[in-house]
Order: C-alpha cells, then structure tokens, then sequence
C-alpha cells in the first residue's frame, strides 16, 4: 500500500495530499464520532478538510484544536447554512464566513466555496457573494475562492469572471460518468484553476453494495444497467470496485485532489485504502474491454 501523493491545486500554491475529507456525512452522529474521524483522517496523512457550514461545525473547531488546524487546509463554504440556504447577497456571505470562522475556532480560511447556487448570477453579480468573498480576501479571512456546483455551464461562468480559483465537480468524472472531461476540465487546466473531484463512489452506487437494476435502468436514457453490471463484473472476478473508483478518479489528468465523504472512522480507513491500493494492470485492461473505461484517459 503507497502512501498519498502531493498534488498542486492549480494557482492557489496550496500542496494538499490527493485525497481530501468531505463533509456532507461526517455531522451525522455522535460528535465524538466525527471528531474522531476528523482526526483519524489528519493521522493518515490527509491534509485537506472540507466543512458544511450551519450543521455542526463546532464539531470540526473542536477536532482540530490543539495544534492540528495548523497541519490541514480548511475549506468552508456559503449557501448551506439551513437558516439562510441559498441566500448568496453580501450580508449572508459575510454572516455566514464569519460564523465558520467562530465555529472552526480559527482567524482564516484556506478556501470558500459558492455552494450549489440555482442560478449562477446569484453568486457572482455586483454585490452578491463573489465580491463579498473578495472583500474578505483583501482583509485576509479567507485565501481562495471557489465554486462548488454540478453545472459544468456554472463552472465555465465562474472560471472567466478571473476571480474563481478552485471548482469542485462532482458525479461527473466517476466509472460512471465522465462528461466533466469534455468541458470543465480542460477550462481549468487553461486557467489554471484546481479541482476537486467530489462523490468519486458515485453517491454510493460504487461502494460495492448491489445497486438496484430498476433504479440504475432509469438513470440512464438508454436503459442500461451500468453500476449493476460494473458490480457485477467486480464481484465475479473477486476485484474490490471501491479500489477500482477511487484510482480512477484519483489518476484524472488534473491539478487537483479527490475528495470523499465518509461519516465515521471507519469509512475514513475504508476511504483511505482505496486511495492507496494498487489495482493490477490486468484487471484495468479487463475492465476497459469491457466498459470502455480506463484511468488517465481524457
């Protein structure tokens, strides 16, 4: 087992190791769980930590108390706090950022990211949070600015207003998916902006739990079963389809990272093993005749 890669995210100048601690699951139960695995996560060598502003934060301030904010970068976002969800004006923004800095019990942040706006005028017109946000750089609260949304239109937007410095994509570079490669990715890399792949499991259709047919059928306008049968293939040859969607999206010729959402210690180890298996190059050439899918590809 290899240990994980230091990677460039793009412009920013940030190093984080390749694999970063997603946050949508980790408030899901006992604070000390999620603590735990904040930690456990930074023992591993995992450098790069994600929050969600408004569910539990306080959470992450405690876990890295101590000395150990000074290790890891830490990201936050706008837009998710349930009491003011998708409010991207300026006072939010603000209100919002500050609350993380509060919680996270730390004066700044490595990163913000514009979290899923429904429109993208929203977040980046005069006055909403973009400028806000740009505000708070001058004043050293925050380092980088990004975007975090599925919309690879959203993406091309942001990146040519010149002020976004990290887009996190997700469901969208995974064994399942790759369209991102086609539009986002090469936008990036021309401006030099990081990326962070998000869901590389595909919210759960790659963790090696049998996906539904009916369900995997009406994904796709075609009707076929994709997740089932990639499962299905992994299964019968005995090969861990975690390891395989993980190395994929962690071989993604990008400036950037992959980040995961585990919610307890132990999907952090599980997480963290994937990323650092070696999957055989046989079982790749296996499995791109079968699916057409091979890592490193664009």
């Amino acid at each position: 087992m290899s240990e994980l890669e230091t990677r460039r995210m793009g412009r920013t100048e940030m190093l984080p190791k390749s694999l970063a601690l997603g946050a949508a699951w980790l408030h899901s139960g006992p604070e000390q769980e999620t603590i735990a695995a904040i930690q456990r996560a930074i023992e591993l060598g995992i450098n790069y930590i994600d929050t969600y502003p408004g569910h539990k934060e306080e959470r992450w301030g405690k876990a890295l108390s101590g000395g150990l904010r000074e290790r890891i970068y830490l990201q936050a976002k706008v837009g998710t706090h349930p009491e003011r969800s998708k409010d991207f004006s300026a006072e939010t923004t603000r209100w919002s950022v500050e609350g993380s800095l509060k919680a996270l019990q730390t004066d700044y942040l490595d990163a913000v990211l514009i979290h899923d706006p429904i429109q993208i005028r929203d977040a980046i017109s005069s006055g909403e949070a973009l400028d806000e946000l740009l505000k708070m750089k001058e004043e050293g609260l925050i380092k980088h600015i990004g975007l975090g949304v599925r919309s690879h239109t959203f993406h091309q937007q942001s990146i040519e207003t010149g002020h976004i410095d990290i887009v996190l994509t997700f469901l969208d570079y995974t064994l399942l998916n790759q369209s991102v490669a086609e539009t986002t990715l090469p936008l990036a890399r021309q401006e030099d902006v990081g990326i962070i792949l998000a869901s590389p499991l595909g919210m759960g259709l790659l963790t090696g739990i049998k996906p539904d047919v009916e369900t995997d059928r009406r994904r796709h306008p075609d009707g076929k079963t994709v997740a089932h049968d990639m499962w299905k293939w992994c299964r019968d040859r005995d090969v861990n389809i975690r390891h395989l969607a993980m190395q994929f999206c962690l071989a993604a010729p990008v400036d950037g990272i992959v980040m995961f959402g585990p919610s307890n210690v132990e999907q952090v180890e599980e997480g963290y093993a994937a990323a650092t298996a070696e999957v055989p190059a046989g079982v790749w050439r296996d499995f791109e005749a079968e699916f057409g899918v091979a890592p490193g590809k664009i």
